[in-house]
């Protein structure tokens, strides 16, 4: 197949773009160019910023036609719209990132599909997420815009551990406090439960829907099967250290109502990961026969850990985030000692 990728070098799109190479697709990656570099070589790259110059952009594509594109970095309706007027006529199907946390918070019960209502008080980045998907599925009904919706859930790689509370700089700081012995704070008391998806195994549910008759129309979720608490999670990442896990727990309206905006807390906390959900991806497996996610967490943030460890430059330390971890822990134990 002919396959443009917009984007294609992120934490979910890498995986995807390693694969449909080695599969030996015609592919075409269209972004800035800033993260190109160990990429394979049978990738057609075509450096461009589509949300800046479009209108260059679409020079430089000329008038190839593709049998999918893949829209990574549209967050907003207006980058949809675009999308709409440059690749309409010009692509057999067109599949939208979406995302999971698109879900009602909380959601009616904690078993998610593709029918639970889309809705998210907390998080303008998922209300835009919605606007798109409606602003799609309106132009698939009315022109026939061959769209296909996914929404990932938490998806991680090699390069970032992926946690709940964290500051503007990753997670580093997280694993840092844990070598040193100090405690994390973990949201709530720990027992919501979580997904955790290898992007290896997101991307073969992913390739799985590339040309398939059955995705056109449709909205799929692509994600692990395996949930697991956030105490359990933050365990795995402590044994993968091969340290002690000392949690603090503390509720998560209380961290998103004292965190600073840079954190996003309200939006990624009380409008995503404070809320137990368990996805059933039945409508994918259906969809992609023998589809299933092979990498339990415990085994893929050992990959994960273990990669970061050999590069330092992905340990980014934030000292900032640090010092509020210990503010507020300090905080409520003083506050628990005078009420002995």
């Amino acid at each position: 197949m002919k396959i443009l990728i917009i984007g294609g070098t992120g934490t979910i799109s890498s995986a995807i773009t390693r694969q449909l190479a080695a599969e030996g697709h015609n592919l075409w990656l269209l972004n800035r160019g800033n993260r190109n570099s160990g990429l394979p070589q049978n990738v057609k790259l075509v450096n461009g910023d589509i949300n800046e110059c479009p209108e260059a952009v679409e020079a430089k594509l000329g008038n190839e036609t593709f049998d999918a594109v893949c829209e990574f970095i549209g967050f907003v309706p207006e980058q949809v719209e675009r999308d709409i007027r440059i690749f309409s006529g010009r692509t057999k199907q067109y599949v939208y990132i979406s995302s999971a946390s698109a879900y009602n918070k909380p959601a009616r019960q904690y078993v998610i599909t593709e029918g639970t209502t889309l809705a998210n008080p907390y998080w303008e980045y998922s209300r835009n997420k919605i606007a798109c998907e409606d602003l799609l599925m309106q132009e698939y009904r009315k022109n026939g815009f061959p769209v296909t919706i996914v929404r990932p859930s938490h998806t991680y790689c090699e390069r970032g551990v992926p946690v709940g509370v964290h500051g503007k700089k990753g997670s580093w700081q997280v694993l840092k406090r844990m070598i040193e012995g100090k405690p994390v704070i973990v949201h709530g008391d720990g027992s919501s439960l979580w997904t955790m998806t290898w992007n290896e195994d997101f991307a073969k549910g992913f390739i799985g829907l590339l040309g398939n008759p059955h995705a056109i129309g449709e909205a799929f979720q692509i994600t692990s099967d395996e949930s697991l608490t956030w105490n359990q999670i933050y365990q795995c990442v402590a044994d993968a250290l091969g340290v002690e896990f000392k949690p603090y727990h503390v509720a998560s309206d209380f961290l998103a109502a004292i965190a600073p905006p840079a954190y996003d807390l309200e939006g990624g906390l009380l409008g995503d990961k404070a809320v137990s959900v368990s996805f059933d991806c039945s409508k994918l497996k259906r969809a992609v026969p023998g589809f299933r996610a092979t990498t339990r967490f415990d085994q893929g943030v050992r990959k994960t850990v273990a990669y970061i460890k050999e590069h330092p430059e992905l340990q980014v330390e934030d000292p900032e985030f640090d010092a509020w971890c210990d503010r507020v822990i300090d905080a409520l134990e003083n506050t628990r000692k005078s009420f002995r």
